[in-house]
């Protein structure tokens, strides 16, 4: 029996080679660009991504943010050990979407008037119980 992944040179795709539907495959669900949004307004941690207005249960952001981190979209890094807890940032290809959220908001804002941005967090200041990782990052 074939495997149903479409193969195109040395890439395998999940269902087909058009770029929407790979897109699709990774942040097209209705959680995972919320967490990108949170991720360029500087939230970081478990807990600011499960206080956003949206209310993403935590089952949910675990599996997302282990997709996004597969995806090399976002990476982890632990910031304190026992018990283990990871802040989380964009990788460069992450931070390749903000015109894409940019376009998704000017195109929600001219159709569904009175939408709002939400306004950035401050970033958190380094703490004693910051992991230090090698290569001093």
């Amino acid at each position: 029996m074939e495997d149903d992944k479409t193969v195109e040179g040395n890439r395998a795709f999940e269902r087909s080679c058009c770029p929407i539907t790979n897109g699709l495959d990774i942040f097209g669900d209705k959680w995972t660009l919320l967490i990108i949004r949170d991720l360029i307004l500087g939230k970081r941690r478990y807990q600011d991504f499960i206080s956003s207005a949206e209310k993403i249960a935590s089952n949910i952001l675990a599996d997302r943010l282990k997709k996004l981190e597969a995806a090399a979209l976002v990476r982890r890094q632990a910031y304190q050990q026992k018990p283990a807890r990871y802040e989380y940032s964009l990788t460069e290809k992450g931070e390749s979407l903000r015109p894409v959220l940019a376009a998704i908001i000017s195109w929600s804002q001219e159709h569904y008037p009175g939408t709002q941005l939400f306004p950035s967090v401050r970033p958190r200041q380094a703490t004693d119980q910051t992991v230090k990782v090698a290569g001093g990052v």
